[in-house]
């Protein structure tokens, strides 16, 4: 049986987030960590828009989310997680999202996007001017570093190329000196 059969029969020939009958596609739900049937939901064509381009969307079409986000299919469930985070700025979808439960595997699954995170909140390596750093950006250190551990000192104006970011710390970049792998505090670089 083909994929899209399989969708038709789930779903009953109708959209698995708005219930819509007309214009009906195949979408692979991104980061999935199961596949075929698992791993894809129908969806109309007005959904599959607004999915693909956030910029168009209509919060009051989303309303539907009311209903498929009790459906016992968990890919269906990950996308109505991921459309109320979208929409949670409109304030009735954090009332839906406060109700619905995931468990930790599909909690897990449903937030591999980033949709559910804050973007203020987000941590963010910033250099001694203030400049928004990034994996593989070139920074030039701005003061003499003492390299505990190596027995050198990186001198100022130092290029430093293809920076790597310690996630859990925005205090701190990580890149080869001298060829030696050191971490670099942000307040001594600055991006080129």
């Amino acid at each position: 049986m083909s994929l899209e059969r399989e969708l038709l029969k789930r779903s009953g020939s109708v959209c698995e987030l708005s219930g819509e009958t007309e214009n009906l596609k195949v979408y692979q739900v991104p980061k999935s960590p199961g596949t075929g049937i698992d791993a894809h939901i129908l969806i109309s064509q007005i959904c599959l828009d607004q999915i693909e381009n956030p910029e168009s969307i209509d919060p009051n079409h989303w309303r539907c989310l009311n209903d498929s986000m009790w459906s016992e299919v968990p890919v269906v469930q990950v996308m109505a997680w991921r459309m109320l985070n979208r929409l949670k700025s409109e304030g009735w979808p954090q009332d839906l999202l406060d109700m619905l439960y995931l468990d930790e595997d599909r909690m897990a699954w449903a937030a591999a996007t980033g949709e559910g995170d804050d973007p203020d909140e987000a941590i963010k390596h910033l250099d001694a001017n203030g400049a928004l750093l990034q994996t593989g950006d070139s920074v030039v250190l701005i003061k003499d570093l003492d390299v505990k551990g190596a027995n050198f000192t990186a001198k100022r104006g130092t290029a430093v190329r293809n920076i790597s970011l310690v996630h859990d710390n925005p205090e701190h970049i990580e890149g080869r000196v001298s060829g030696q792998h050191i971490v670099i505090l942000t307040k001594f670089v600055k991006k080129t």
